[in-house]
């Protein structure tokens, strides 16, 4: 049977032969090598304090937009409703009342009714105050009045906790501390495991690191930017058909946020868990392209576990997914294999 070590360069077999070290010399280096990433975490983490206000209120964006939306439409279908009982009345009213009644929603005019004491009104009209005393609703004075959206208290979020909004500002800090010392802590990591490894070992990680960092932020980024817009319409949606109006919690309002693009995040790795079964023989390219109509079905039941299940983000999660399963087979045709010197000296021979 060859030796495996063949395959190796000699001069990474002889600085290997240098670098070893005992049992307690590898827990000492990585000791080390947790306290510096540990390090690193505390100093990302430290800065995150410094803007996890900031951070807490650009996370809120895309919600308060689905509401802005959500409650800009509710106050057209009423301002509409209102139009067409003053046209009942005999009342001159614009000739296209859907028109009129958007254009009142879009300028962010939000219809309140309030029931008013006629005597109250009188007072403040300086006119004679009637002598009765209003003892139900038909005896007061409906006055439609006009609230402007940005002041509306239903686009804020809400806590049902004293210490709520603190936790969220702690968990938004750690996460950016986490995203930020990210990079060394990797190196540090890796430091400690390429002391193992061959040279010839070594170089894939610049390769397929940055390939998948960018899958990754892709994903994330699909995420946050288009798919929260369409989780959001369906969701809102359905609660409008229900009559209930959304009052979103900040705390789980963080968790969707969180929970959403690190899915996206995760799943666009495909193309790379791919390439390394196919590298270590479970799977063929072969057996890839063959059996693709069940990688759709898979893909497709994933996105409906990974997504709130609406058709829209379970589309945006699934069409990408399928492209990458086909790049996928592409990267384990095309890409190298590695093959160094003594391999090649092995198959001419």
């Amino acid at each position: 049977m060859p030796d495996p070590r063949h395959d190796v360069p000699r001069h990474d077999e002889q600085l290997l032969e240098k670098t070893k070290m005992s049992f307690s010399e590898h827990l000492e280096e990585l000791r080390r090598a947790l306290f510096k990433s540990i390090a690193a975490l505390l100093v990302g983490a430290l800065f995150g304090l410094m803007i996890g206000g900031s951070v807490v209120d650009h996370i809120q964006t895309p919600l308060r937009e689905a509401l802005e939306k959500f409650y800009r439409g509710q106050a057209s279908d009423e301002n509409l409703e209102r139009l067409k009982e003053v046209e009942k009345e005999g009342l001159p009213v614009p000739s296209d009342l859907e028109a009129t009644a958007k254009a009142q929603a879009d300028e962010g005019l939000v219809p309140k009714v309030f029931l008013i004491d006629p005597n109250e009104w009188a007072r403040a009209l300086g006119q004679e105050v009637p002598n009765t005393i209003p003892s139900s609703r038909d005896d007061l004075i409906r006055l439609r009045v006009y609230q402007p959206l940005e002041d509306d208290p239903r686009l804020n979020l809400i806590s049902l906790a004293g210490h709520e909004p603190f936790m969220v500002y702690l968990k938004a800090s750690l996460v950016v501390g986490v995203i930020l010392a990210s990079p060394l802590i990797f190196f540090f990591i890796w430091d400690f495991v390429a002391a193992g490894l061959y040279g010839n070992e070594r170089k894939y990680v610049y390769v397929f690191l940055p390939i998948s960092l960018g899958l990754f932020f892709s994903g994330a980024a699909l995420a946050f930017f288009v798919v929260f817009e369409y989780v959001l319409d369906f969701l809102f949606w359905f609660n409008e058909a229900m009559g209930i109006n959304p009052t979103p919690r900040i705390s789980e309002w963080m968790s969707f946020v969180l929970m959403l693009p690190l899915g996206f995040g995760i799943s666009f790795q495909l193309p790379l868990v791919m390439l390394f079964l196919e590298r270590i023989g479970i799977f063929t390219v072969d057996v890839y392209l063959s059996k693709w109509r069940i990688a759709i079905l898979v893909i497709s039941i994933i996105s409906m576990f990974l997504t709130p299940s609406d058709p829209g983000s379970m589309l945006l999660m699934g069409v990408p997914l399928v492209a990458l399963y086909f790049v996928g087979i592409a990267m384990c045709r095309y890409m190298p294999r590695g093959k160094n010197r003594f391999t090649r000296d092995a198959e001419m021979t």
